[in-house]
């Protein structure tokens, strides 16, 4: 039978978060009951909240790094089993028949997959995120958390750890490679200690020199200020990938000048304003500017028993449900570091 649960929901766009109750459908066949421990605030539920990339379903209840414990299994589940470390990222279902689907992208199902939240599922039903107390998600859509890492610093894996890791595997980054990271947030800092595990050497390139401290401690070997020119000039033709994060349209003519021949900017970060670029700074070089969205459900997985395996979480602030929306303007004005998790026994 369908549950009610506790959750933090927006009622309305750009409306403040508050509390109510929201119902989760009854475990079926192949579904797991987990109870949420901790949901990461990831910037993309602030522009899903203020309708920033579309028209959202309100009310809605945001949050995709969600981290947690099996409770119940369905009477057909065979991975995972009551008292599991468990996570769910940013979808909870797919066509799994089309080629991406097949070949594990599920991210880029051709048939459309469900979106952990603000998304519609194969029942019609509206999905609802992890800023709640349980969460029921079909077995396939459901990673296991290694015991190496923290529940509460691996929640925001499940977004911004497989976000960078998908896209550095993608395009090769290993020893012998020059990677730079672009924005030092929450995508980016997972980015630079990633990149370090990799083997690459990483460069932070940043707007001020303000988080210098913090990105060589997180293993970068450089750390670049965007606004002082020279910056441009001192590293043109250095880096094989540059890892852009940030939710801001950038000059991209000026960055790829910093690419080597045949090298890649590759774009994580979601500006919600359309960009301009001449086209010629692509051309010479054999440059490359492309995109990457989350991972699929094996490579996530992977990503997590990398991050196991090298010590890698993300660096948090732990907050209580009553402080969401203090996180959400905190997020706007770059005041974290560097990511807000909520500790969900406090809905």
């Amino acid at each position: 039978m369908m549950s009610t649960v506790a959750a933090y929901a927006a009622p309305a766009p750009k409306a403040p978060l508050e509390r109510t109750t929201i119902e989760r459908r009854a475990v079926g066949a192949h579904d797991v009951l987990i109870d949420i421990k901790f949901a990461g605030i990831c910037h993309s539920d602030i522009h899903q909240v203020n309708e920033g990339w579309g028209q959202g379903i309100f009310p809605m209840v945001p949050g995709h790094e969600i981290a947690g414990v099996v409770v119940e299994v369905g009477s057909e589940v065979t991975r995972h089993a009551v008292g599991d470390r468990v996570g769910v990222g940013c979808m909870v279902d797919s066509c799994r028949e089309c080629e991406n689907c097949l070949r594990g992208f599920e991210q880029y199902c051709t048939g459309g997959n469900t979106m952990t939240y603000n998304g519609v599922d194969r029942h019609g039903d509206v999905t609802y995120g992890g800023y709640s107390k349980q969460i029921v998600v079909d077995e396939n859509f459901v990673v296991r958390i290694p015991e190496g890492l923290p529940l509460d610093v691996a929640a925001p894996l499940l977004c911004a750890g497989i976000t960078v890791y998908s896209p550095l595997r993608h395009w090769g980054v290993a020893p012998g490679k020059k990677v730079a990271v672009v924005g030092l947030g929450g995508l980016g800092h997972m980015g630079v200690k990633i990149a370090a595990a990799l083997g690459a050497e990483v460069t932070v390139l940043s707007q001020s020199l303000r988080k210098k401290d913090d990105g060589l401690k997180l293993g970068a070997q450089d750390y670049r200020a965007t606004s002082d020119p020279a910056t441009f000039t001192e590293l043109a033709g250095t880096f094989d990938v540059i890892l852009s994060t940030v939710s801001a349209p950038l000059d991209f003519g000026a960055y790829l000048g910093l690419l080597k021949t045949d090298g890649a900017i590759v774009n994580v970060g979601a500006p919600e304003e359309p960009i301009s670029l001449n086209l010629f700074g692509l051309l010479g070089g054999r440059k490359t500017l492309a995109g990457s969205m989350i991972g699929g459900i094996a490579e996530t997985q992977e990503m997590l028993d990398f991050c196991a395996e090298h010590g890698l979480g993300s660096e948090i602030e732990l907050i209580g449900a009553d402080e969401i929306n203090t996180a959400y303007e905190r997020v706007q004005a770059s005041d974290v570091r560097y990511r807000f998790v909520i500790d969900t026994a406090t809905i």
